[in-house]
């Protein structure tokens, strides 16, 4: 997790443009690691709700973005 501990800091540089990329790197960085563990939940037989409950989305939000995967 260093990468994410480096881009943490560096998102609250006084550098817009360092913080920004930062931001954006984490921005990605939290959508892949999304994809993994809602993959991992279906794997488990979770249903779409109980994997919305704990990201705190709707049932339909959490199957639109993840259930053509």
């Amino acid at each position: 997790m260093t990468e994410a501990t480096d881009l943490a800091q560096q998102a609250g540089d006084r550098d817009p443009r360092v913080g920004l990329r930062a931001v954006a790197a984490l921005r990605r960085l939290v959508e892949q690691l999304e994809a993994v563990q809602v993959r991992a939940a279906r794997a488990r037989g979770w249903s779409w709700q109980e994997i919305a409950n704990e990201l705190g989305v709707s049932r339909q939000a959490v199957h639109k973005k993840h259930g053509r995967h």
